[in-house]
């Protein structure tokens, strides 16, 4: 069992990283330069992880049907998530896009309801206005100001969530063996944010601390983590495992604080703790119609 919490704790401690390196790399590359290198790197690693675990073998089970689907849905999670995320991260302070992100639990309840016929409750229905009402939170004076910057960039991140939800709900409906399934996602995105690059003749080489920021971003946060968790949620506690995922943005926050030196805002912490506060309610919703 403590395995799998450390396999879990892991995969978490990656994930928190994500609005520093991110924020760091904002400052020369564009955030489809930045996808670009990434998705590559982390294509690499996904391949080893295939190799090694023996999941390479599910290519042989797929059409070219299903290697469209998963390509055409994977996308979502691997390419439009990344652009709007990354364009939020570039104009807001990293902590608050990171925060907003984190709407993407709550927009996965959503697009549940929607495509997968989930039922709408009263506990989601409060759940869902609280998570938003936490964001209103986190912006603070920029709505109340109307800054333009502040605005799109918490736009761009609300994006950023819907287009993750959207893919959680249709990733759930297709069935895809994971990991194969995230190779396929970052390949298609890779190969899709090289041919926009190419045409627009923004191809780069990464080089010195450019390289390892991207080496770990693409390599550790998006597919290590991702492998890891996948790992830790089939060998353990499910429920119990992924209430851990809730420690990842109060650590980001740590990382943003110590290396970023952005100051930890009250807003920021309040807001976070009202959008976890309504992705929880909507757990325990679910927890109850488990139980019966």
């Amino acid at each position: 069992m403590k395995k799998n919490y450390i396999t879990a704790f892991s995969a978490i401690l990656c994930w928190s990283t994500v609005a520093t390196i991110t924020k760091l790399l904002l400052g020369s590359l564009s955030n489809l330069q930045l996808l670009w290198a990434s998705s590559g790197l982390g294509c690499i690693m996904l391949l080893g992880v295939a190799l090694i675990s023996g999941k390479i073998n599910e290519f042989k089970k797929y059409k070219p049907k299903d290697f469209l689907i998963i390509a055409s849905t994977g996308l979502l999670g691997t390419f439009f998530y990344y652009v709007f995320y990354y364009a939020g991260n570039k104009v807001l302070a990293a902590s608050q896009a990171f925060i907003i992100n984190y709407m993407w639990p709550m927009m996965s309840v959503v697009f549940a309801i929607i495509i997968l016929k989930e039922k709408l409750t009263f506990r989601k229905a409060i759940a869902i206005l609280v998570s938003f009402l936490g964001v209103g939170v986190v912006m603070g004076n920029g709505i109340l100001q109307f800054n333009k910057g502040a605005l799109v960039g918490a736009f761009m991140c609300l994006l950023a969530a819907v287009s993750y939800g959207l893919f959680a709900a249709l990733n759930k409906k297709t069935g895809y063996e994971r990991i194969s399934a995230m190779l396929v996602g970052y390949f298609a995105a890779f190969v899709l944010t090289g041919i926009i690059l190419a045409i627009r003749g923004e191809l780069f080489i990464p080089k010195g601390n450019q390289l390892l920021g991207i080496a770990w971003n693409g390599m550790f946060t998006m597919s290590l983590a991702n492998t890891l968790w996948v790992i830790a949620l089939s060998k353990g506690d499910t429920a119990k495992i992924s209430n851990l995922a809730y420690i990842t943005p109060f650590l980001s926050l740590v990382w943003t604080a110590l290396i970023l030196k952005e100051k930890i805002t009250v807003n920021a912490v309040i807001g976070l703790a009202v959008i976890v506060l309504g992705i929880l309610i909507q757990l325990k919703n679910k927890s109850k119609e488990n139980t019966r």
